[in-house]
Formats: structure tokens, sequence, C-alpha cells
């Protein structure tokens, strides 16, 4: 028996600790009720837990990676017509300012404004891999 005293506060979990848990409850032979004991968590939490990893809502965030850079003082030679998207030019004044292009090895080019914040430019990057 436990006893609490105090004001029990509610523990949060972190998401690889609950993909962890949640794939040893879906071993082979495992017993979830032991699994949940085991890790001190209510069995409808980890049935909830499950349920989300299964619809694809409990997910582990990708590692973060470093790629090559290179800085260029010009301008790079001009994308294939192939890869190449209709774009309206912008003006000359902002074509050069506060802008980051990133061309990656297939030819695709990313232009974006110096102000992206690293998740959104990371949203956009796994993106395009697919």
């Amino acid at each position: 028996m436990e006893i609490i005293s105090g004001i029990e506060r509610r523990r949060r979990w972190r998401v690889a600790d609950k993909l962890r848990i949640v794939a040893e409850a879906e071993r082979p032979g495992a017993c979830f009720v032991e699994v949940a004991r085991r890790h001190e968590v209510s069995r409808s939490v980890l049935w909830a837990w499950r349920k989300q990893a299964r619809q694809g809502v409990l997910v582990a965030e990708p590692a973060p990676m470093f790629m090559p850079l290179q800085v260029a003082t010009d301008l790079p030679a001009p994308v294939p017509r192939a890869y190449a998207a209709p774009v309206a030019s912008p003006a000359p004044c902002e074509a050069t300012a506060g802008r980051i292009e990133i061309a990656l090895p297939d030819g695709t080019v990313i232009r974006v404004d110096e102000a992206i914040g690293s998740a959104a430019l990371r949203r956009v990057v796994a993106a395009l891999r697919g």
C-alpha cells in the first residue's frame, strides 16, 4: 500500500518514454498489466498511449541532423528548368536582403526569410525529403 501525503501531481512523460513503455507492452508474451504496474502507469493511460501510437498521434520526433553548408558571396548557377518552379521575381532590393537560400543536391532550392524559425524550417526540409 502506498500512502501519499501532500498534493499528488500528474507526472509528465516524455514521448520517448511513452513509446518505450508501449513497445515493451506489445512484445510477444508481455503481460500488459505487469508492464503498467512496473512503470507505475495506469492501465487506461497505457491503453490510451497504445491507441495514440497506432493512430500515428504519438510519434518520436526525428533526431536533428547536420547538413553541409556552403556560404556563397555570389548567386549560384541557375537551376535547370526541370526543377524550377514558376515564381514571381522579387524586387531587386528584396532579393538579397535578409534572405537565406538553401540549394539541395537534387536541385531543389529553398528560399526563406532570415526570420524563419528553426521548427518551421525543419518541417519544410522534412516535407521535401518525404
